[in-house]
């Protein structure tokens, strides 16, 4: 197996099958991992119409936990050789996987991140770049990188980098729990340019103000826990 593509869920009825079609119909060796955690607006009724299917795995959390402990599940899982996290939100654009690959394929890096800013795309909503920038200054200034986007959700890793790795983050905080350890580990990573089509609160977006200061404690709590 190549490519282990980790699908956090939550409440994604709109969504959620065509971002399965999309992922599937990646022309690469693959399987998909959905986590659903803990949905209660009628996706877990249109996950069954996935059952059965040979690549794909669907996990269900009995309550919501959070899109860490979502993907915490769904590295217990996974046989690839390498794994990506995809939100079920039609945000990032899976045809754009081989892209985020080529770095990884071509031993020249541990991790890739996919980076909205360095791509094109849907407009951000202003106090959201905000927050963006201030996370990726303190990121920087923290761990002495230069990423331009620590939050995308289209982080690639080696298998190796990641099967190990104790989650601890429970909520949207595994961004910065992520990228902190993989940081202070000295791994290779890449950055290339993404497509992004951000959603606003009324399309179901769900990050808020209050993720972004759990954001910051929990890249200040990283740089400094042993």
């Amino acid at each position: 197996m190549l490519l282990s593509v980790i699908m956090p869920v939550y409440n994604e009825k709109a969504t959620i099958r065509t971002s399965v079609e999309r992922v599937m119909a990646v022309p690469i060796e693959k399987e998909l991992i959905i986590v659903d955690d803990g949905s209660k607006d009628g996706t877990r009724d249109i996950l069954k119409e996935f059952a059965g299917h040979e690549n794909i795995k669907v996990i269900l959390h009995s309550k919501n936990m959070g899109k860490g402990a979502a993907i915490a599940t769904g590295l217990k899982h996974f046989s690839g050789d390498f794994v990506i996290i995809q939100d079920a939100d039609l945000e990032y654009h899976p045809e754009e996987y081989l892209r985020l690959l080529e770095p990884l394929l071509k031993g020249e890096a541990d991790v890739v991140y996919g980076s909205r800013f360095k791509g094109s795309g849907r407009a951000f909503l202003f106090w959201h770049k905000i927050g963006n920038l201030i996370l990726n200054l303190v990121t920087n200034l923290l761990y002495n990188s230069t990423l331009t986007d620590m939050e995308t959700c289209y982080k690639t890793f080696r298998r190796d980098i990641i099967k190990d790795m104790k989650i601890e983050s429970r909520r949207f905080n595994f961004e910065p729990e992520i990228t902190a350890k993989i940081l202070k580990r000295h791994c290779r990573v890449f950055e290339v340019p993404i497509t992004y089509s951000g959603r606003d609160f009324s399309e179901g977006k769900k990050i808020t103000w209050k993720d972004g200061f759990s954001a910051l404690w929990t890249l200040i709590k990283f740089r400094f826990k042993g």
